[in-house]
């Protein structure tokens, strides 16, 4: 008998995978169907929904749909661009908002919507999370407003005779607190009843390896880091010991004593089929001179593919009988563009060419491939993993690389002219919110140094703004006092600039360093900066695990920017993180005395100019800068 379930149509938004994972956390089966798909493979589903996408409704190059899903007698409910396309198809219409919505908003019931089933024990005002430049113009025939905000007046829809539902926001992401109550109220509608548990998850991945592996062994590159630790223990407990082993390179990119710490938890864990490789001088000329990001992570990438065919050559072992294992995620996949309809947001290293051809033969097994990082967490620990291996902050296999930024130190014309677009911009966005007397000592700016962010599924490469309040002792600067106010001025700003997808602040600046001395420098993925980067790192996380908010936030990254008075200097931005499955995030508001003592340290280290504390959520900036 088929399991009962509910169908995600993936317009290829950075989210479509999301919707499937919360039905499932709830304990409803999901699964994920192109929105082409024929009307026969899904007519039994119990529900549909339509995901967010990174196209418009009235673009040309849209994703291909099928119109006669929406003849079915099934209850739909679409996201974001769902919601558009529903519109369209039943007679509304969509265009350019006047204001476009990129986080939190604020969603109000109207009186249809306090009735409505969708929004059943859902409060009457409630918090979205928003990405969209599109809005619903005017409603499709038979539909109603159910939900509004501020800046979008059709934010909720719905359809109760044709048992359709639709909303710009996405509630599949966690900063969509009541996100959860919406999909178990679709799913009541529905018909659904709870058919889906981690153990049915476990022995689902269990049983894939034992497929795909076969009759053969399995070689996984070990970060350290939780996603290759967790498909380390799955593919021992699958396969056994003797038919795995582990694959530790030092890349030259680890953290400070990472290595070393990485083999003494697995160790200590009882594994015992793991090897350290140094491979520090390979990967350091793969990236030699190297400023574009892709390129960047694509050599590491392809270097690890090197790399490892030596360690099995001098291993002598038969490439015929062995299989590569990676901790590849769900979300690695989709920001490399790795489903029909989604847009590159960036490589990631385990998505490379090379590694897409041994995917192709058949010849990777990716057993978290279809999970998220809590998810991974959890299985992690019903493993009997302990928490000093799945609780770690993430580590990808770059490493520290993609934390340092790199630049020939020459603008492009083209790189000069959106510089000075995004200056312009800064300087006409209005920061009045301020409570706390602190705007009249503001200053607005923007560093000539690009970062990848995203917004609106698409990726996005610009500048980030800076702002600096008034300048205390030592080169320190003043920090007002409310986080929520800053958050506010980022999203501001980041919503109403076309160059700007990121906000910093100042926090301190080297007192014999005045502004103009400060400029973009050549600077590369050398040892030099990344023993830097290390140090500065090494700080933050000792004072993070020190006041106990380490296990509070989901990650931190120390950035090194080629932004200093010379090129043996730096500027160290800060970027501590809370999420839950790296999809969506917030800055992490953590404790100013605290951080002070952070940036103090980090001062008394001698080599930088500046320093930075990241304000900005995602969307529309990433986690890292790269």
């Amino acid at each position: 008998m088929a399991r009962s379930r509910i169908v995600v149509l993936d317009f290829g938004s950075q989210y479509a995978h999301l919707i499937a994972k919360r039905l499932r956390m709830m304990g409803y089966y999901s699964e994920i169907a192109l929105p082409s798909v024929s009307v026969e493979s899904i007519k039994d589903a119990k529900g549909i929904i339509m995901s967010g996408g990174p196209a418009s409704v009235y673009d040309s190059n849209i994703p291909e749909f099928n119109k006669d899903i929406l003849d079915l007698d099934i209850p739909i409910l679409g996201l974001c661009y769902g919601h558009q396309l529903m519109a369209t198809c039943y007679g509304g219409k969509v265009g350019k908002a006047e204001v476009g919505e990129f986080g939190i908003a604020h969603l109000e019931k109207t009186e249809s919507g306090k009735t409505s089933p969708i929004f059943n024990s859902v409060n009457d005002t409630t918090q979205v999370w928003m990405s969209h430049q599109d809005a619903v113009l005017q409603t499709g025939q038979g539909f109603e407003v159910i939900g509004t905000t501020k800046d979008c007046p059709f934010a909720a829809l719905q359809n109760l005779e044709k048992k359709r539902f639709s909303l710009q926001c996405h509630c599949e992401v966690k900063d969509t607190p009541e996100g959860n109550k919406i999909f178990e109220n679709f799913a009541i509608f529905c018909g659904m009843t709870k058919n889906w548990d981690e153990d049915t998850v476990l022995n689902h991945i269990l049983e894939g390896i034992k497929s795909d592996a076969n009759d053969k062994n399995v070689l996984l590159f070990l970060s350290g880091g939780v996603d290759s630790t967790v498909a380390f223990a799955l593919l021992n407990k699958a396969l056994g010991q003797e038919r795995v082993l582990g694959l530790h390179i030092d890349n030259g990119f680890m953290r400070k004593n990472e290595s070393k710490s990485v083999a003494e938890s697995y160790k200590s864990h009882g594994f015992s089929n793991f090897i350290v490789e140094d491979a520090s001088e390979s990967f350091l000329k793969a990236v030699y001179h190297l400023t574009d990001p892709q390129k960047k992570r694509m050599a590491v990438g392809e270097n690890f593919i090197t790399v490892r065919n030596e360690v099995l050559a001098r291993q002598k072992l038969d490439e015929d009988k062995w299989m590569l294992a990676q901790g590849t995620l769900y979300p690695d996949i989709i920001e490399s563009g790795g489903t029909k309809n989604s847009k590159v947001i960036k490589t990631h290293h385990n998505r490379v060419d090379g590694i897409q051809k041994l995917i192709e033969k058949g010849l990777i097994i990716e057993p978290l491939k279809d999970l998220y990082k809590d998810e991974v967490r959890r299985i992690g620990k019903k493993l009997g993993l302990e928490d000093d291996l799945v609780m770690r902050h993430p580590f990808p296999g770059p490493g520290l690389s993609i934390n340092v930024l790199c630049s020939d130190g020459i603008m492009t014309d083209s790189d000069r002219q959106d510089f000075e677009k995004a200056q312009k911009e800064i300087e006409s966005i209005k920061l009045d919110m301020f409570c706390d007397n602190c705007t009249q000592n503001m200053k607005k700016r923007v560093l000539p140094v690009r970062s990848v962010g995203v917004q609106g599924d698409f990726r996005t490469y610009r500048f980030p703004a800076v702002l600096t309040f008034g300048k205390e002792e030592n080169g320190t600067f003043h920090l007002p006092k409310k986080w929520e106010k800053l958050e506010e001025a980022s999203s501001r700003i980041t919503n109403s600039a076309q160059f700007i997808n990121r906000c910093i602040i100042k926090l301190w600046q080297n007192p014999s360093v005045s502004d103009s001395e400060l400029k973009l420098n050549e600077g590369y993925c050398d040892k030099s900066r990344l023993d830097q980067t290390r140090e500065a790192d090494n700080i933050m996380l000792t004072a993070l695990h020190k006041n106990g908010w380490y296990n509070k936030i989901f990650q931190h990254l120390t950035i090194n920017l080629p932004y200093a008075s010379s090129k043996d200097r730096c500027s160290i931005v800060l970027r501590p993180l809370c999420s839950e499955d790296v999809m969506t995030a917030r800055f992490a508001q953590l404790p100013q005395e605290d951080l002070k003592k952070v940036i103090e340290d980090i001062a008394k280290l001698g080599f930088a100019d500046a320093i930075f504390f990241d304000l900005s959520n995602k969307p529309p900036a990433t986690f890292g800068w790269e």
